[in-house]
C-alpha cells in the first residue's frame, strides 16, 4: 500500500472493519496502529505496524439544524458529505483544493482553504469522538479542557470515528480567474488583493513574470471587474498547472453551490492530472508575508526547475495546539512539485533555509526537511503530554513523530 503520490511505501495492508466494535477490538488487540485516511500524506506521518481505514465503517450522516451541527463518521471524505449537506439545506464554511481528501486525516493535519476570515478546516469541528489504547470510545467536545489539544491530533490520540462539524445554511460561491499578474503588484498589494474575496488563492512559479493566476472565489455573486491590479480576467476555463486540460476544475465564471466553487477541483473526477506529484507546504505569520515572498522570488532559479505551481493562501489564526495557524493569522505557501524526490529533497534546504528563520510551521502532512517541529509548535510540550496521558504506551506513535516532536 502506497500514498497518494506513491513516493511512500507503508509496508503493511490496511485492515478495514466493517463496524465501530470491530474497530474498538482492532485496537485493543494491537501493539502499535494508527488510522489511514485518504493517503494524501507526502511522508511517514501515517505509518506503523498496523494501518486501520475507516472508509468500511457505516456512514454517520445526522444534521441538527436547531445546533447547526453535523454528525459524520470518520471515514467520510469531503466529497461524500458536502452533496448531502448542501441537499439538506446546510454547508460549511471552507473547503479544501480537494474535496477528495479524508474529514479526520484533513482535520488531524490541519489541512485549509484559503481566506482572510477563514480558519483551517479543523475550526469547523465541535466535538470528536476517539477509539482510546484499550478499544474504549470518548468524546471530546468543544468546552473540555482537553479539546483545543485535541482536534488536530496527528493521530496520537486513536482513530475518529465519529465528528461534529458546525454547519451554516447552504449559499453560493463564483470562482473567477485572472492571469498576468505582476512581482512587483502582488508584492505590493498582497493585503489589498486577499480582500478581493471570500476565498483568493495566488499561483506562481516564482519567476520574474510573477503570479500567473489568481483565483478569487467570492459569497458575493456580483458580476467580477475586468482587471485587478493589472491582472485580467480569464474568459476561459483554466487548470492551475500550465499546459493540462481544465476539465477536472471547478467551473470558474459562473455562480454555483458552495461545494462546487470553493474546492478547485471537482469531486467527480481525478484532481490534478499531473500524477504522483509531490507537495510542501509552509506556513507563517501574515506578517512575514512580504519578506518570505521576496525570499522565494530571489531563489526562483533553485524552484523552479523542480516545480509544477506553488499556491499562497490566506488562512485566519485558530487556538487548536498543533494548528499551523496556532495564535496568529497565517499565509500558507505551498509548493506542488514534480515527482522527482531527489531533487525536491536538495531544494528544501535552501527553501527553509529562508523561512524558517521567519517563523514558518511545516504541514504536518508534506514533505520538510527540518527535524525540530516541537519548537515551531508553542504548545508542543503541552500536546505531548496529553498524548503520552492518553496512550501511555505510545499504541497510536511512531517513528517520524518520535523525531519530529522529540518524543
Amino acid at each position: 500500500m502506497k500514498n497518494w503520490a506513491t513516493n511512500v511505501d507503508y509496508g503493511v495492508e490496511p485492515v478495514s472493519p466493517v463496524s465501530v466494535a470491530d474497530l474498538q477490538g482492532l485496537v485493543a488487540g494491537c501493539a502499535r496502529v494508527r488510522a489511514l485516511g485518504s493517503r494524501h500524506s507526502f511522508n511517514d506521518l501515517p505509518r506503523s505496524e498496523t494501518l486501520v481505514s475507516l472508509r468500511g465503517l457505516p456512514r454517520v450522516f445526522e444534521v441538527d439544524s436547531g445546533r447547526a451541527v453535523v454528525l459524520v463518521d470518520g471515514g467520510s471524505t469531503y466529497a461524500d458529505l458536502c452533496p448531502r449537506l448542501h441537499s439538506a439545506g446546510f454547508g460549511l464554511a471552507n473547503l479544501a483544493s480537494l474535496p477528495h481528501i479524508s474529514i479526520a486525516g484533513a482535520i488531524a493535519t490541519g489541512t485549509h482553504g484559503s481566506g482572510d476570515r477563514l480558519g483551517n478546516l479543523a475550526t469547523s469541528v465541535i466535538g470528536l469522538q476517539f477509539v482510546r489504547p484499550d478499544g474504549s470510545l470518548e468524546w471530546v467536545r468543544e468546552g473540555d479542557a482537553d479539546f483545543e489539544g485535541s482536534v488536530v491530533h496527528l493521530g496520537m490520540l486513536g482513530p475518529v470515528v465519529t465528528l461534529e462539524l458546525r454547519i451554516e445554511p447552504t449559499y453560493e460561491v463564483r470562482q473567477d480567474v485572472y492571469l498576468g499578474l505582476t512581482q512587483s503588484e502582488f508584492l505590493k498589494r498582497f493585503d489589498a488583493l486577499t480582500t478581493l474575496g471570500t476565498s483568493v488563492s495566488f499561483f506562481t512559479r516564482w519567476t520574474k513574470a510573477g503570479v500567473e493566476q489568481v483565483w478569487i472565489k467570492n459569497r458575493d455573486l456580483a458580476a467580477p471587474a475586468v482587471g485587478v491590479f493589472g491582472a485580467k480576467r480569464s474568459r476561459e476555463q483554466v487548470h492551475p498547472l500550465a499546459g493540462f486540460s481544465p476539465e477536472p476544475c471547478t467551473e470558474q465564471g459562473a455562480p454555483g453551490p458552495w461545494f462546487q466553487r470553493l474546492p478547485h477541483f471537482r469531486a467527480e473526477l481525478e484532481p490534478s492530472g499531473a500524477g504522483a506529484e509531490l507537495q510542501s507546504e509552509y506556513i507563517l505569520d501574515r506578517n512575514q508575508a512580504r519578506p518570505a515572498l521576496r525570499a522565494l522570488f530571489e531563489l526562483g532559479e533553485q524552484i523552479t526547475p523542480h516545480l509544477y505551481t506553488s499556491e499562497v493562501r490566506t488562512i485566519a489564526g485558530d487556538r487548536l495546539w498543533m494548528s499551523p495557524n496556532y495564535n496568529r493569522e497565517s499565509v500558507g505557501i505551498h509548493f506542488t512539485w514534480l515527482p522527482q524526490l531527489d531533487g525536491v529533497s536538495q531544494v528544501l534546504p535552501a527553501i527553509e533555509e529562508v523561512l524558517l528563520p521567519l517563523g514558518a510551521r511545516p504541514h504536518w502532512g508534506k514533505l520538510f526537511a527540518t527535524h525540530d517541529m516541537g519548537a515551531r509548535f508553542p504548545m508542543a510540550s503541552q500536546f505531548s503530554a496529553l498524548a503520552r496521558r492518553v496512550d501511555p504506551t505510545g499504541k497510536f506513535q511512531n517513528a517520524f513523530l518520535a523525531e519530529k516532536l522529540g518524543l
